[in-house]
């Protein structure tokens, strides 16, 4: 390379032609190199201050150099300044800002010259390489790739993808998956990053989009979109769960990705190392694909609590274990696939829990409404199980129950309501006890225990209760190192949703001046619209799928 500085006109095109060839680059950036390393060169005779520039004719191979200076009004560096009385002696249209440019002639590089304008060619030339590689590879994120083991590192494998170098992490292989130098290797591209040493090509074998691509390249229907991977949940090595769904009604879905004997299958379960796959029909009914998830296990029942995503499956006594799996196996990949949170009881767990359920709420009638045991098990029988349910529902529920006329009704009902006024009367108490002041007593929507649960936490005045967030006062999840965790609300206990908090938390801010009711009525409005043009989309989107 370092012949390529003092070569002739001809030579230099040869060389930045083969040089090209050699390394797959562009012809234009070998040129750029070598006109960078004559420009070295040539300060490191002349003088390192100055500012000297080489050209080199792409088509001729013809070089030349020259020393360029700013046209100023008052010199600061004349090593690379000139004033502007100067610069019109050599051309007189000059302005302030212009370059002033002095030919140089022809010079011989020593060998200290040529060393460094080789180096500064090999480094422009990989830095070409790298941005390259990065270009080539960064939008190829999410493909399959094949590859040669070309070492291994403290447990990370590093593959020769030819063109380039890509490293499949430890925590990204399978486990009990080992590999020697020379062994092929099939990954995923999960990341590509442009970094100081050089793109960096991150490989998977673990993700659960590994399979959802091995999938795609098995079966033509979910390459041409007629079924598609809804959800992919794994356990490396061991077993997973995919959700599929069919856009072509004549297409069974689970019977495509199974494939003749299970060939398709058995392909993808080959490349895994042996993890077995089950492939459930995915459904938009939470229930039902949570259902089909715990496969093979048989569910007898299920609740659902949508705002805490959490569901709770009964499954008969045999099925538990089933259900659960091997060190939980099962309900953990089914809760990955669905995103649900899945509590899992048997029949006798479930009728034992409602037998003490039962007992508690009879105890609470006996006590507050000062019955017998006979009408505490009658109000329970008829789905009552609070107070407040007593104490105002409509008095033709209660007289409905067999032994109830309407004096004893009204009775029950003027118990429980004397026994809610004394209870609001103690929480009150020791809320004032705390420290909370009138302005919040006062403010509609919240109760008397709601109130005490916010003076335990020193919400004392309206203006600390409309400095909460919705999430302080109703709860939520929030997503720790991956793991979706449960964040407590002030409120929870009193099932109060997010939107209420918001709602109430406005209302504060409304009565305290700190934002306009106008303006809060103004967002509402658009809110709504959103919310129906979003349903009017949707809605859009069935009559289209429904006309094809």
């Amino acid at each position: 390379m370092a012949t390529a500085v003092a070569a002739n006109k001809l030579e230099l095109l040869q060389i930045a032609d083969a040089v090209a060839r050699e390394k797959l680059i562009e012809r234009e950036i070998v040129i750029e190199a070598m006109e960078e390393a004559i420009q070295k060169a040539a300060r490191a005779k002349y003088g390192a201050g100055y500012d000297i520039r080489a050209v080199i004719d792409h088509k001729t191979g013809d070089l030349a150099m020259s020393r360029a200076m700013e046209v100023v009004e008052e010199v600061e560096n004349p090593d690379v300044e000139i004033l502007l009385e100067d610069a019109r002696t050599k051309n007189p249209e000059a302005l302030v800002g212009d370059f002033i440019s002095d030919p140089l002639p022809p010079m011989e590089f020593g060998r200290v010259a040529a060393q460094t304008a080789k180096q500064v060619i090999v480094q422009k030339v990989r830095e070409a390489e790298r941005e390259q590689q990065y270009e080539e590879y960064k939008d190829r994120i999410g493909e399959i790739i094949n590859g040669t083991v070309k070492r291994v590192e403290y447990g990370n494998v590093v593959v020769d993808l030819g063109r380039g170098e890509a490293v499949v992490r430890r925590d990204q292989q399978i486990p009990r998956e080992m590999f020697r130098q020379g062994d092929r290797i099939r990954a995923f591209i999960l990341d590509v990053r442009s970094e100081v040493r050089g793109p960096q090509i991150f490989l998977s074998r673990s993700a659960p989009q590994f399979m959802t691509a091995l999938f795609t390249q098995e079966v033509p229907e979910i390459y041409d979109g007629l079924i598609e991977i809804k959800a992919v949940a794994r356990d490396p090595g061991s077993r997973a769960k995919i959700g599929v769904i069919s856009h072509d009604p004549s297409i069974d879905p689970v019977g495509a990705c199974v494939g003749m004997r299970g060939s398709r299958v058995q392909a993808v379960v080959g490349e895994l190392q042996g993890e077995k796959i089950d492939i459930i029909p995915w459904s938009e009914d939470a229930a039902t694909f949570i259902v089909n998830a715990l496969q093979p296990a048989e569910v007898a029942k299920v609740v659902l609590d949508e705002e805490a995503v959490r569901i709770e499956v009964v499954v008969p006594d045999e099925q538990l274990s089933l259900a659960i799996g091997r060190r939980g196996q099962n309900v953990r990949l089914a809760s990955q696939l669905t995103g649900w949170d899945i509590d899992i009881m048997t029949e006798a767990e479930e009728s034992e829990r409602r037998q003490k359920e039962f007992e508690a709420q009879t105890a609470l009638f006996i006590s507050a409404l000062d019955v017998d045991e006979m009408i505490a098990n009658l109000l329970v029988s008829e789905g009552f199980s609070s107070l407040e349910e007593v104490a105002y529902v409509e008095i033709d529920e209660l007289t409905s129950i067999d032994g109830f006329d309407e004096d004893t009704a009204s009775e029950l009902q003027a118990r429980a309501v004397d026994n809610l006024e004394a209870k609001n009367a103690r929480h009150l108490d020791r809320a004032r006890e705390l420290g909370m002041q009138e302005d919040l007593i006062d403010f509609g929507g919240l109760t008397a225990p709601m109130l005490e649960a916010l003076a335990d936490e020193k919400i004392f005045s309206l203006n600390d209760f409309a400095e909460l967030a919705d999430w302080e006062i109703a709860g939520g999840f929030v997503h720790i190192n991956g793991e979706r965790v449960k964040d407590d609300g002030i409120l929870e206990p009193f099932d109060v949703s997010a939107e209420e908090a918001r709602d109430l938390v406005m209302a504060a801010r409304v009565e305290l001046g700190i934002v306009d009711a106008a303006d809060v009525y103004e967002e509402v409005e658009e809110v709504e619209e959103a919310e129906e043009g979003d349903d009017d989309a949707e809605a859009s989107d069935e009559t289209e799928e429904q006309t094809t």
